[in-house]
């Protein structure tokens, strides 16, 4: 969670002081630089004093400054760094560093905040609220070791402070040290127990580890807290911390099975208001699980474990590769993969390929122990079907790879998988034929999973002739290849990371090939199983290989968010 100098604190910060503006305007100068004036008052009152043309240099400053925090409680971060950016020119202040490289904290422009952060910090002297800020920007960008650092600065400087705590307990939990987050998770909780957030922390700590009971506990205090408690700063959106608590309870109660009770948080989690990106982020997941569980077929009972080192009944024994980043004990061994092969399309250009490339893969997955829902040729009730299956059976595993080969378009800048029987009617919807990755990537976010998405699926787009006939009205753009992923991390809650790999480049068209298997998929299946192989790594030889088969005319490419190293086969 975001922790930032309460306005309060950024008062104290300031050295200056206002008298003269007070002389100049009685009423003016109180309502622009008093925290607690209402937005849009402090905005009005700032601007009628800058209007006056009576202060220069320092004076002239600190109007800027406190027109910025009236901008900032309205969420302008533009505005606020205008206005903290002139104050700056006028004289350069810690509280102005941290305030501007706060806004570009909300912004997303990470790497700019973490300068003013520590340009604040070079100033001095060295504050516990700016290290804690500044390690909240590298754990954003997922420089954990780095966010770590700093919250242990944060925490030598200054007074114990709950969200620092929580914030450290992140970072140790994206980097896989599920004990380590729960002692700083607790420290957050014994600091200040009337925080909702931190026992939200805890009941994905809970979950991941298997005990999912607590997990319940846990989100239910959150919730209740949340509903009972103001946001503690004009940075929390509201209904923020309520929709992650909702959503991270309901994936507890589905994992434990109960899922009547899984439904009635994922509604509830789509009845608050998403204003920033995690929010929108639990909200995708919420409505995915939500599909999932009013599906008339009723979902799977939890797999009863077997007794350690024996094999269940109903799957092959995972090999014991060494656990990805982030995986919980709870899910340890659990490891579930989709092969989709769809080749023979009734309606457009029809590729030989894709079911022996599906075949060849679901095989070496199975042989280093994964359970693999296999699916060749699938209409797009099957397909959909296949998917929602998968997705269910996902929410309790440890790593869950997806893997599809046959025809993907990218429409509008998102990517889809296209069924075998995709038909394009007039005035029907494009997009309704297909299936949305984006709706697969939302099923498998909540926090404890490693993802590996492949897609060989980068074939010459059969629906541009489709298009283009469509005419320039229509505002859809599809293009070659698929689409990049935007940003991995972007609204996604924070979790064990997934990996993207694509059999070429973005916007590039991948070979079917002249034998049983496309160049891609062939290396692919060669190299997935090798013992000891981290994934990033096997991707690279796969890489190298299809390069070499293509004579360069095809290079595979991958986006990774993996907060550790992954292996797929034992070492």
């Amino acid at each position: 969670m975001r922790h930032l100098i309460p306005m309060l604190a950024l008062a104290a910060m300031m050295p200056w002081s206002a008298p003269a503006l007070a002389q100049a305007r009685s009423q003016l100068g109180p309502l622009c630089t008093t925290a607690t004036t209402p937005a849009d008052q402090q905005i009005d009152a700032c601007n009628k004093i800058v209007a006056l043309k009576v202060f220069s240099g320092e004076k002239l400053a600190t109007i800027y400054f406190w027109r910025a925090v009236g901008w900032n409680k309205k969420g302008n971060y533009s505005q606020v760094i205008a206005d903290a950016t002139e104050a700056l020119r006028l004289k350069p202040d810690i509280a102005l560093y941290n305030l501007r490289g706060s806004a570009y904290y909300d912004k997303g422009e990470y790497d700019i905040a973490i300068a003013d952060f520590s340009d604040a910090l070079r100033i001095g002297p060295p504050g516990g609220i700016i290290y804690h800020n500044r390690g909240n920007a590298f754990r954003a960008k997922g420089d954990y070791a780095k966010a770590i650092a700093d919250y242990d600065s944060a925490i030598n400087l200054g007074p114990k402070d709950a969200y620092t705590y929580q914030n450290r307990g992140s970072a140790k939990q994206a980097l896989g040290d599920l004990d380590g987050a729960l002692a700083d998770i607790n420290e957050a909780i014994r600091i200040n127990p009337t925080l909702p957030s931190p026992l939200n922390n805890r009941t994905v700590i809970w979950r991941a580890k298997g005990d999912f009971d607590r997990a319940i506990a846990d989100g239910t205090e959150a919730i209740r807290l949340a509903k009972a408690r103001a946001p503690v700063n004009i940075m929390t959106p509201p209904g923020s911390v309520l929709i992650s608590a909702y959503v991270q309870r309901g994936l507890a109660y589905e994992a434990k099975g109960d899922y009547e009770h899984a439904r009635e948080d994922f509604k509830a989690t789509l009845e608050g208001v998403a204003v920033d990106a995690a929010s929108k982020a639990n909200q995708a997941t919420a409505k995915v699980r939500l599909s999932l569980l009013s599906d008339p077929v009723a979902p799977p009972l939890p797999t009863p474990r077997a007794a350690p080192g024996t094999p269940s009944a109903s799957e092959p024994k995972a090999a014991s590769a060494p656990p990805p980043a982030a995986a919980g004990a709870g899910f340890a061994g659990r490891r579930v993969a989709l092969v989709i092969g769809n080749g023979a399309y009734a309606n457009v250009k029809a590729l030989p390929n894709p079911p022996s490339d599906a075949r060849s893969v679901a095989k070496s997955l199975r042989e280093i122990g994964f359970t693999v829902s296999e699916g060749v040729d699938l209409d797009r009730a099957a397909m959909q079907k296949t998917t929602r299956d998968f997705l269910r059976e996902a929410a309790r595993a440890q790593v869950a790879i997806v893997y599809y080969a046959g025809h993907g378009v990218q429409i509008d800048g998102r990517n889809y998988l296209v069924p075998v029987d995709v038909r394009l009617q007039a005035g029907a919807s494009m997009t309704d034929a297909m299936i949305d990755m984006d709706t697969i990537l939302a099923g498998l976010d909540d926090q404890v999973r490693t993802n590996i998405l492949i897609l060989d699926a980068c074939r010459n787009n059969p629906l541009e002739p489709q298009v283009a006939s469509a005419g320039a009205n229509r505002a859809i753009e599809a293009g070659s290849g698929l689409a990049a992923p935007a940003a991995l991390g972007a609204g996604a809650t924070l979790g064990a990371g997934t990996l993207i790999a694509f059999a070429t480049a973005p916007g590039q068209v991948a070979l079917d090939g002249e034998g049983a298997n496309s160049p891609f998929s062939a290396a692919l299946s060669r190299h997935i199983g090798t013992s000891g192989l981290e994934v990033q790594q096997m991707l690279t030889r796969v890489r190298a290989e299809v390069v070499a088969a293509t004579k360069a005319k095809q290079v595979p490419w991958s986006n990774s968010s993996l907060l550790g190293e992954v292996y797929l086969a034992e070492k």
